[in-house]
């Protein structure tokens, strides 16, 4: 099983940013996913919003899992945001979004990247996962959110 901090770095996860709505939220998540894993930010945002015309990837609960597949990387990695004040997302309740865990990964490796998927739609499932990241104080917090939850789930 891929482990989420294998391709997550604290800088990639981001507590209360100003968003002002879905576009500029696919466009910030691509500059902070270039900014720490060395990718193309153009490409990721191209990708995501490809893939967002397939449909939505609102997953329902106050969060979204964009994603998409660049050449340049050789695993899946994470972008992690909780966005300052909720924004209209498309998502299959109808409801805003505030929690985004955005994925990019390998062009060729269609398995990672579900099981990637798989993942982070478990931990979004968890009601109560989600409430920790909601009250967590600050990006480091949520990091540590992140990265506990996988090494309990390990054990």
């Amino acid at each position: 099983m891929i482990r989420l901090s294998t391709r997550l770095v604290e800088g990639a996860v981001v507590a209360d940013m100003p968003c002002s709505g879905k576009s500029d939220l696919l466009a910030q998540l691509s500059v902070i996913a270039a900014e720490n894993y060395s990718v193309d930010a153009n490409a990721i945002l191209d990708g995501m919003i490809e893939r967002e015309r397939l449909g939505p990837t609102g997953f329902g609960g106050g969060t979204a899992i964009p994603h998409c597949k660049v050449s340049g990387i050789d695993m899946p990695v994470a972008v992690f945001v909780r966005i300052l004040k909720p924004v209209p997302y498309d998502a299959v309740d109808d409801e805003p979004v505030d929690l985004v865990c955005a994925l990019v990964s390998p062009a060729q490796d269609g398995a990672s990247h579900l099981r990637a998927l798989a993942e982070v739609s478990r931990l979004f499932r968890d009601e109560k996962f989600r409430a920790q990241l909601r009250g967590a104080a600050d990006s480091s917090a949520m990091f540590a959110v992140l990265t506990f939850s996988e090494e309990r789930d390990a054990a």
